[in-house]
């Protein structure tokens, strides 16, 4: 795999996940969850659902 752009790894970072959830949570008035998935292309992700069994829970914004 060839290596990911600065641009990438910043914005699929962490920083940019808990805003996102943030934004997300201000919005929508749900709670958001910011989920380590193991996988370099997208390590965090944010969601209204609790993680699955081969995720991470790394933050709830409520």
């Amino acid at each position: 795999m060839a290596p990911l752009s600065p641009a990438r790894a910043r914005l699929a970072g962490f920083p940019h996940a808990y805003a996102c959830a943030i934004q997300r949570r201000t919005a929508t008035g749900r709670n958001q969850f910011v989920i380590r998935t193991r996988n370099p292309i997208q390590p965090f992700r944010v969601t209204e659902t609790l993680p699955a069994t081969d995720e991470d829970l790394v933050l709830r914004v409520a």
